[in-house]
């Protein structure tokens, strides 16, 4: 028995494509969690010169995951551990850096969420994270976001931009800015004025009650 050519070519090809993918999207989060570890350290220089009281912390919570907590947010960076292919009625497919070698378009995901600091600090498992971004990389190391307003990022960019450095800092100050004029909002009060015996008795602002910045309204940059 032999191994057909195309289907030999077709397997190892592929799968050496997408570990090069994987291999890259993983020091891309990497250089995410030594550049954002280091700006919450800058933030806590600051507090400390200029005798302001916010508190700043870093959490590494495992290979695929870390998180950053300043005043009442939490952000979460998360690297998914598999590897995509966009649709082909997918902008980015008709981009000419695609378009001249389709292999560009196989990429790895880092996801980044913003949630309340009371959530997880009160278990309130019924409250509502939003996610702010998705960084895309390729083989290559180019990268471009999918995000809400300063996240925000032209698929034409791909062909054109590295995840450098100073990119990943661009990238987690934008986060942070965006996260920090984002703000929680009172929900509707007819969607608020009742609330059951029951969720009173299992004490309703931990567990049945949801809370999140838009509860009710719609997520700020959506309309834009």
């Amino acid at each position: 028995m032999e191994l057909k050519e195309s289907l030999r070519d077709l397997v190892f090809g592929k799968s050496e494509l997408k570990e090069n993918v994987y291999q890259m999207t993983r020091s891309g989060f990497e250089l995410f969690r030594r550049t954002t570890r280091e700006l919450i350290e800058l933030f806590r220089d600051e507090c400390r010169r200029s005798g302001r009281e916010v508190a700043f912390e870093f959490t590494d919570r495992g290979d695929f995951e870390f998180e950053v907590k300043f005043g009442g947010d939490i952000l979460l960076f998360m690297m998914h551990t598999n590897v995509f292919e966009f649709s082909r009625d997918h902008q980015v497919m008709k981009s000419p850096y695609i378009r001249e070698d389709s292999t560009r378009s196989y990429c790895g995901v880092i996801h980044i969420y913003n949630f309340l600091a009371d959530s997880f600090a009160y278990q309130r498992d019924n409250d509502l994270g939003y996610m702010i971004g998705r960084v895309f990389v390729n083989r290559e190391n180019h990268y471009f976001i999918e995000g809400k307003r300063e996240l925000g990022m032209l698929y034409t960019n791909f062909g054109s931009t590295e995840l450098t450095p100073t990119a990943v800092q661009g990238i987690v100050e934008s986060a942070i800015e965006y996260t920090t004029n984002f703000d929680l909002l009172t929900p509707p009060y007819d969607e608020v004025k009742m609330v059951s015996v029951g969720e009173m008795k299992s004490n309703f602002d931990k567990k049945s009650l949801v809370t999140g910045k838009r509860l009710g309204f719609r997520f700020q940059a959506d309309t834009e």
